[in-house]
């Protein structure tokens, strides 16, 4: 019998906001699993684990400082949730997650701070993207669905209720 992690978890789409006030590009992560070099590495949205009495802004915003040196970024609504479950450095996860809305005008690349030892091995750089470039890629994503869902949260759409994007 295994260990499975249950846990909540915040997760935000950062993006930064052009001189027009519209979005301009998305902040996102390249990670590996470092307890298994066969997985591909991927790019991903910030976020983890909601501590207990924390709200899922709060995570967000939290998050947010810690991995990607936000910290004047505004926590928006809630856009999508998802169940997911997974292995990641030797564990496996079974996560409720939300994802939140973010923007900032600060599009400074940072080092992260205040990673956890696993979150620190995983980290292997950051920057913003473009749509154009999330779409015209073939580089993997978490969420996986990230280029489909991307562009309805660039017009301007943000989906209420939020959008569920569990894997199938």
């Amino acid at each position: 019998m295994s260990f499975v992690l249950r846990r909540r978890a915040s997760r935000v789409v950062l993006l930064s906001r052009g001189d027009d006030g519209s979005p301009e590009k998305v902040f996102l992560i390249k990670a590996v699993d470092p307890a298994d070099s066969s997985k591909p590495p991927w790019w991903e949205i910030p976020g983890g684990g909601i501590d207990p009495g924390e709200s899922s802004a709060a995570c967000a915003a939290r998050e947010l400082r810690e991995e990607a040196g936000q910290s004047a970024a505004e926590v928006g609504p809630v856009v999508w949730t998802q169940y997911v479950e997974f292995s990641f450095g030797g564990y496996d996860f079974e996560q409720d997650e939300v994802v939140h809305v973010a923007w900032t005008d600060d599009t400074e690349i940072r080092a992260p701070e205040g990673l956890e030892y696993l979150e620190a091995l995983a980290f292997k750089e950051a920057r913003w993207w473009t749509l154009d470039e999330v779409l015209a890629t073939d580089e993997g994503f978490l969420p996986p669905r990230l280029p489909e869902l991307l562009p309805a949260l660039f017009a301007g759409d943000l989906p209420n209720p939020p959008l569920d994007i569990s894997p199938a």
